[in-house]
């Protein structure tokens, strides 16, 4: 089969899919043999110029709408995710000191932190929860998930904008930055292995 047929069916699983796919699920779609890097790499130079850009998100592969069209659906993307500044700074803290505590949110931000705030982060699918932590009370942690990264259209959290990108922005201006593990290239805080999530719990 020759390169350009193997680029349409690629094309084509793209556009037909509800979810990004990564390379080894478009593979599988292909003849053994197929080289799916460069077919991706093909797919994204040609649609570079175009409506919508082959983009990499958490990983795997998507169409989206292309960056200088964005405005066009800024309104109904506002209307459906309207969050708190409360909401908007445990985020942050989230995503950039991951895995972390509800106590340690609490310390960074300086006040008490709602249950319904992190119910709202669920619920929207941008956190979940890690694990136990292994210390005393085994306290839950908490991280971003795979569909924050698809998304905010992040690869991965290294793609997170820098300290000073957020305070420009205004969304950290409640909270104790000297707190903060944010780092010029944003990783999660290397830490003792969490004790996974029981489907009980």
């Amino acid at each position: 089969m020759e390169t350009m047929e193997q680029i349409r069916i690629v094309e084509a699983l793209l556009f037909a899919s509800d979810k990004p796919l990564s390379s080894i699920a478009l593979a599988d779609c292909l003849p053994e043999g197929a080289n799916i890097d460069q077919l991706l790499t093909d797919l994204r130079e040609q649609y570079a110029n175009r409506g919508v850009n082959l983009v990499e998100v958490a990983g795997k592969w998507m169409f989206q709408t292309a960056p200088d069209l964005a405005f066009l659906l800024r309104k109904e993307v506002e209307q459906e995710r309207r969050l708190s500044r409360a909401a908007v700074e445990t985020l942050a803290i989230i995503s950039y000191h991951q895995p972390v505590t509800r106590a340690e949110v609490e310390e960074v931000r300086g006040v008490s932190l709602s249950k319904g705030i992190l119910d709202v982060l669920m619920e929207a699918e941008w956190v979940r929860p890690i694990g136990r932590r292994r210390t005393p009370g085994r306290p839950m942690t908490y991280g971003t998930s795979d569909h924050f990264l698809v998304h905010f259209g992040l690869n991965s959290i290294k793609d997170l904008p820098g300290l000073a990108e957020l305070k420009a922005a205004g969304f950290l201006d409640n909270v104790n930055t000297s707190r903060l593990n944010l780092l010029d290239d944003p990783k999660p805080t290397e830490e003792q292995p969490e004790l996974p999530v029981s489907s009980g719990e």
